[in-house]
């Protein structure tokens, strides 16, 4: 994966788009979470869902950029 990707010509650093799609998928498994009641289980929601974040995040970075 290049380390810059041009939109509109303008060069964006290539973990802004995985930044994005962490969003995304943190946005579903919110959805999914909320909607089946797991955060009753969950000490502190907010907490939760940035730690959540932060596993998908790394991840994606250490998978895409080794």
């Amino acid at each position: 994966m290049p380390r810059e990707v041009a939109l509109a010509d303008a060069l964006v650093p290539g973990l802004l788009l995985v930044f994005l799609a962490c969003l995304l998928a943190l946005w579903g498994i919110d959805i999914l979470a909320g909607r089946y009641g797991l955060y009753r289980h969950v000490w502190h929601p907010s907490l939760f869902r940035v730690a959540v974040f932060f596993v998908l995040f790394g991840a994606a970075g250490l998978l895409l950029y080794p």
